[in-house]
């Protein structure tokens, strides 16, 4: 059994911190910075940088966990698989923990994660207690909800490593149980799944039973899914998706009546997505009974997926496989909006009708409340959610036909859907938006005044420069 408090590595966190500051102040005046990590869950490429990176080795750990305080102290490149190895320990999990295993907590906190339990839970960022950042001028400071930093601690997410780095995080863990009871329900049109959606959120049961978690999968018009899961002690069997069987292929079944229903342990739901990077891994042939029957079980990851991926951007191993067979080029279309819950239907049925890409995640989600530091409307600046409305995330991962002479048609035509039925989409992927329409859909007035307070030297790059400019 772990001891009642669990100290990890804060002497090595320390070292940590230590090079991190060393290898700032190794970076010529007037340079950019940058981190110099190997990995990214970003979807978007980037310009090279001459200059050395920040070395952050020894910043990828779990420092402590306080089961009694339900609290973690956790480095910013720690990883939620590693974080949720040490808390579910003791029984306890961050509030949201994002799908896929190498999605760093920082990462997450500046960027967007999102889960199925956004929908009574919020974003990951919301159960950040405090937060010791890296600012522009190589200074560490402390921003809380309550203090002198409070203006950083909610302009932070969002702004993808423009205004600062996340060196150590102290955030929320809730309680789980060991299994996860799922009840696939089927609908056949979205409309009629927009409807029931709207009810679950609102009174978290659906046919009596709690609903804990919540999220879905659009596979056509006339077959959609809401997953509902139910934390439960019961023993009892379980399923396993990380070998042969697919995970989102046991969503499917044919009766409207009756959900079908499925049993996993607590990690293995957490990690239901990665196995297959949702249904990504099809591209690669990892789905392919023939070839997965050899694919090393150790390779059925999301991380190893990037590593292909990497490879197919730097040789555009795609699009030459596609010219050999008389394709056009693709047009990748990697991408999470949000639209308010009363244009679910809207948005999947323009979707569905415009865009060839099939299936759809969608996953509710609604800030917390009482938001921190007492926060009213929008309490986060450069993602202005309403508090007290529900928001539907759509996920879409795969690629078009380029449309000739005008690059990212599809991707843009998606970005002018979302704002016109009043919706937002996450900055992780490529984004075509013009500056003055970015600067109004992302807190600019905001964002400018933080640039100046904790960046004044302009080291990091613009949100705008590295979200849509790829800088």
């Amino acid at each position: 059994m772990p001891s009642d408090h669990l100290e990890y590595g804060s002497a090595e966190f320390d070292r940590g911190v230590e090079r991190l500051l060393a290898s700032y102040r190794a970076i010529p005046a007037g340079a950019g910075v940058r981190l110099a990590k190997k990995t990214s869950n970003l979807f978007r490429k980037r310009a090279e940088n001459p200059n050395p990176g920040l070395d952050v080795s020894g910043l990828n750990r779990v420092i402590s966990v306080d089961p009694r305080a339900r609290t973690a102290q956790v480095a910013g490149m720690c990883t939620y698989e590693d974080l949720v190895d040490a808390t579910l320990q003791y029984g306890l999990v961050p509030y949201v923990v994002p799908q896929l295993k190498t999605i760093t907590l920082g990462g997450a906190v500046t960027g967007l994660g999102i889960e199925s339990t956004s929908f009574r839970s919020g974003l990951p960022h919301e159960s950040v207690r405090e937060m010791e950042i890296l600012t522009g001028d190589g200074e560490l400071v402390v921003a809380r909800p309550d203090n002198e930093h409070k203006d950083l601690h909610f302009g932070f997410p969002n702004s993808y490593g423009t205004l600062g780095y996340s060196v150590r995080l102290e955030i929320d863990l809730e309680a789980v149980k060991p299994f996860v009871e799922l009840r696939h329900v089927r609908f056949t049109d979205v409309r009629a799944l927009q409807d029931e959606l709207v009810r679950i959120v609102d009174r978290r049961v659906y046919q009596g039973e709690p609903v804990d978690y919540l999220d879905g999968v659009i596979f056509s018009a006339d077959e959609c899914y809401l997953v509902l899961g139910r934390q439960t002690d019961e023993p009892g069997p379980v399923s396993d998706y990380t070998g042969n069987d697919i995970y989102y292929r046991s969503i499917q079944h044919d009766d409207v009546d009756h959900p079908k229903r499925d049993r996993l342990t607590i990690r293995d739901y957490l990690w239901r997505w990665d196995t297959d990077w949702f249904w990504c891994s099809r591209a690669f042939g990892a789905q392919n009974p023939k070839i997965r029957r050899f694919w090393p079980k150790k390779y059925l990851r999301s991380s190893f997926y990037w590593k292909l991926i990497g490879y197919d951007q730097r040789y555009d191993i795609g699009d030459r496989l596609n010219a050999r067979k008389g394709q056009p080029p693709g047009e990748r279309v990697v991408q999470d909006i949000e639209v308010p819950v009363e244009r679910t239907a809207d948005f999947a049925e323009w979707f569905l009708a415009e865009i060839p890409i099939e299936p759809i995640w969608l996953c509710p989600l609604r800030l917390l409340d009482p938001a921190p530091g007492g926060r009213k409307k929008q309490p986060w600046s450069l993602y202005p959610l309403l508090k007290g409305h529900t928001y539907v995330n759509f996920g879409f991962w795969s690629a078009v036909p380029v449309t000739p002479g005008k690059p990212g048609y599809t991707n843009r035509r998606i970005e002018i859907e979302v704002s016109e039925l009043g919706g937002h989409k996450s900055l992780y992927s490529e984004s075509f938006y013009p500056e003055e329409e970015f600067d109004e859909l992302y807190g600019s007035k905001t964002y400018r005044a933080l640039k100046k307070k904790y960046d004044p030297q302009g080291r990091f790059t613009t949100l705008y420069e590295k979200a849509v400019k790829r800088a």
